[in-house]
């Protein structure tokens, strides 16, 4: 009897094992930011800080505020480096995380980093794309006194994330060919955002023009192209930021 529990116990452990390897190869799929980025970003743009990317403002005077964007699942943060470009020549600082095993579902709080090294900015914008959305949304539920506004990229605040009853600024963007949250989990989550609720939907656009990155298995076929919908992302942002 005790043999055969051994064995169970040995199988058991070997599956765990098994499994916890394929997780974390699945996590290491990532989508890579596509060559159409290399015509749109100069590197020199960017500013590796430890983990992160980190664009600063190039407006005059004082920053205008700070806009923290979490990548979706699996997307290497590259791919949202042309919104920090273009919004940081607006004057915004504009940092992007690398997370833990590529899901920002695990590392929500990783927005303090960035906020504590930059502790003179005084408004700061939270959001994501898809996942990190989720994530985003996550940290500025828990820290209404620092986040100003969060928004959405392809996405939308879980269940436990609640803003019916808050004042914080909402911006919601979705697009009409996105095949991985489509219009029908936008519309079942509109509850779960304040009365102070921006929502825009791009006609044509779909959930990996939200990044820089190419198809993403399971996306509607966008009748934009990838820079028209980031043209668009980038001044829906700005409007929003700048009425705050």
């Amino acid at each position: 009897m005790k043999k055969v529990s051994k064995i169970i116990l040995l199988v058991l452990l070997l599956l765990i094992i098994v499994s916890g390897l394929a997780f974390y190869y699945w996590t290491q799929q990532t989508y890579s930011p596509s060559s159409t980025l290399t015509k749109l970003v100069d590197e020199d743009e960017i500013t590796y800080f430890e983990d992160w990317l980190v664009f600063d403002s190039k407006g005059e005077g004082q920053t205008k505020g700070g806009i923290i964007i979490y990548p979706g699942a699996k997307v290497e943060p590259e791919a949202y480096s042309y919104y920090g470009q273009e919004l940081s020549k607006r004057g915004y600082l504009v940092a992007i995380p690398n997370v833990r095993l590529n899901l920002p579902i695990l590392e929500v709080d990783k927005a303090e980093e960035i906020i504590d090294k930059y502790a003179t900015v005084e408004d700061w914008f939270i959001g994501g794309h898809s996942l990190g959305g989720v994530a985003a949304s996550s940290y500025a539920k828990e820290h209404s006194d620092i986040i100003t506004g969060v928004f959405f990229l392809g996405s939308f605040p879980s269940d436990n994330n609640d803003f019916s009853n808050s004042s914080i600024s909402i911006l919601s963007l979705f697009a009409d060919k996105d095949g991985l949250t489509t219009l029908d989990k936008i519309d079942e989550t509109g509850n779960l955002l304040s009365d102070n609720t921006v929502m825009k939907e791009i006609r044509g656009g779909n959930h990996s023009q939200f990044g820089v990155y190419g198809k993403q298995k399971g996306d509607g076929e966008a009748t934009i192209s990838v820079v028209e919908q980031q043209h668009i992302v980038i001044e829906s942002i700005l409007d929003w930021v700048n009425n705050e």
